[in-house]
């Protein structure tokens, strides 16, 4: 020990300062060797080193320190093998990387615990893990060990138990193994060891499990909200989001989505951040339920509930590929609700209110009698809108989507504008006149003159309602098209009135009953 010197100082990442022999460590480490040179064999004295990114720190350093000194032998095990592995590449000491290659090579014998303990080491040198292979290595055995854990469980789920599933039987320790026989072998046993890692890492983690195809994404998605519940900070819950939104969005969990989104309501996520949330909940907005949907208007606005938040989750809805009209009518059904819910709100603008009744198709709607049940409360709760406003809410429904009862409703709401009545009017004559063309010919004359006397008190109850004289060239246009459309419909009812005689004289009725079906039909407006 006599002819050892201490002609190396050796400060690692500001931690701590090592006294070393510059010979002894050159002779292991190319780098050093490298990068002192000939200056190693001099007699020069006080040489100083001063790392700033040394994987593993002063911890990893004494350790390759140790394997110098004791003459390239050290014992390697999994609790230190991934260290000395980053330890040896960056040094460029060949000795050391070949005995810890050769120690990685056993790894499918490491236990649970042991391949989590290596995994959490990479988080200290994450960038030499990667460029030598360790981590691919590492992540490899622990998702092929998830994955063999649970197909043995849903195989026969009475009866497996860590101990039984091959190689963890032999490659758990007493702990780990508890942990998963407690935990029933649930799809989850995993979380809680792997929720541990910092979002970096756990970002790697599911790269790799999407890349291996290997664990479904409706667990992945889980583990995901689990691990932001256990971090709930702002750089978790952004990894979180930005993970979530590469994986398939009909296998993640609505619920869990907005729970995210409660969450962000308190924290300064990036704009970024909350289009890819929002996108999200939208393409999975059939899975919603009137109560997620009611979220608070933000701070300094007077409206209950935030209407521009669910109007993007529509667009984003539609954005998506829906495929499915059974979904397109859930969520028809939904904002029906919704609709219902916020009509009342005194500080909701007509525009807004619009907008949510004109967000979808009308095809999302078997019905329009839900919409113009919320169109009547909002008039009737915000009865100082003007006209002009009340007319465009009401051309936002589709009036031949109405009940009958509906219709008779809407006949006698004075909250209504006239506007709305024309549209009715001509809807129901629309209606009338497809009715008469496909009715067959042989029906009995005296109930086509029921229907027909019907539908004209309807007509002239919709016509009572009218004031031409208030209404501008538009509602003008209007009417003139409603009384095209009643000639039309009288040429209709007086062809069908002749054939129906032609039919009657034939099958030789009586001749009480081919008066009767002679009789002229009552013209429906003057």
């Amino acid at each position: 020990m006599d002819d050892l010197s201490c002609d190396l100082e050796v400060d690692v990442n500001g931690e701590e300062t090592f006294i070393l022999d510059k010979k002894i460590i050159a002779a292991y480490s190319a780098r050093i060797s490298r990068l002192f040179g000939k200056s190693i064999g001099s007699a020069q004295k006080h040489l100083k080193i001063i790392f700033h990114d040394f994987p593993g720190g002063a911890k990893s350093f004494e350790l390759a320190a140790r394997f110098c000194y004791n003459h390239g032998r050290i014992h390697i095990n999994p609790f230190n093998a991934t260290v000395l592995h980053s330890t040896a590449h960056f040094m460029e000491m060949d000795s050391l990387t070949e005995q810890t290659h050769k120690s990685l090579e056993g790894i499918a014998y490491w236990s649970w615990s042991q391949l989590v303990l290596a995994l959490k080491q990479c988080q200290d040198f994450l960038p030499f893990a990667v460029s030598s292979g360790m981590l691919e290595k590492i992540l490899d055995s622990i998702i092929g060990r998830i994955v063999l854990a649970n197909e043995t469980a849903s195989l026969s789920p009475s009866t497996s138990s860590p101990d039984s599933i091959g190689i963890i039987r032999h490659s758990c320790d007493t702990k780990s193994t508890e942990s998963l026989r407690n935990s029933s072998i649930r799809s989850n046993w995993w979380y809680e060891d792997l929720a541990s890692l910092n979002p970096d890492l756990i970002e790697m983690v599911v790269k790799t499990m999407m890349a291996k195809r290997r664990i479904n994404h409706a667990n992945i998605s889980r583990f995901l909200f689990y691990f932001q519940k256990s971090k709930p900070c702002r750089k978790v819950t952004e990894a979180v989001i930005d993970m979530l939104h590469g994986l398939e969005r009909n296998l993640i969990s609505c619920k869990s989505l907005f729970g995210i989104l409660r969450v962000i309501s308190s924290m300064n996520v990036s704009k970024n951040c909350k289009n890819k949330l929002e996108s999200m909940i939208g393409s999975v907005m059939d899975q919603s339920t009137l109560d997620n949907l009611l979220v608070p208007s933000p701070p300094g606005t007077n409206y209950l509930y935030d209407v521009n938040l669910v109007l993007r989750f529509m667009k984003a809805f539609q954005a998506d590929d829906i495929g499915s009209l059974h979904r397109l009518k859930k969520v028809g059904s939904l904002i029906d609700l919704y609709i219902a819910e916020v009509a009342p709100d005194p500080f909701l603008k007509p525009s807004k209110f619009l907008a949510l009744v004109k967000a979808l198709p009308d095809s999302a709607r078997d019905s329009f009698d839900e919409v113009y049940r919320s169109i009547d409360m909002y008039i009737e709760v915000h009865s100082g809108i003007s006209e002009e406003d009340k007319a465009n809410i009401c051309l936002g429904m589709n009036y031949e989507k109405l009940s009958s009862e509906a219709w008779k409703h809407l006949a006698l709401n004075k909250r209504f504008p006239s506007k709305s009545s024309v549209q009715a009017l001509v809807s129901q004559q629309s209606n009338l006149k497809i009715l008469l063309k496909t009715r067959p010919l042989m029906d009995s004359q005296a109930n086509t003159k029921e229907k027909k006397d019907e539908n004209h008190k309807q007509i002239v109850v919709f016509a009572e309602k009218l004031d031409v004289s208030e209404e501008n060239e538009k509602l003008r246009a209007h009417l003139e098209g409603m009384q095209w459309r009643v000639m039309e419909l009288e040429k209709v009812c007086k062809k069908m009135q002749s054939q129906m005689s032609k039919v009657a004289k034939s099958s030789g009725q009586s001749r009480t009953s081919s008066s009767s079906s002679s009789r002229s039909i009552p013209r429906l407006c003057s």
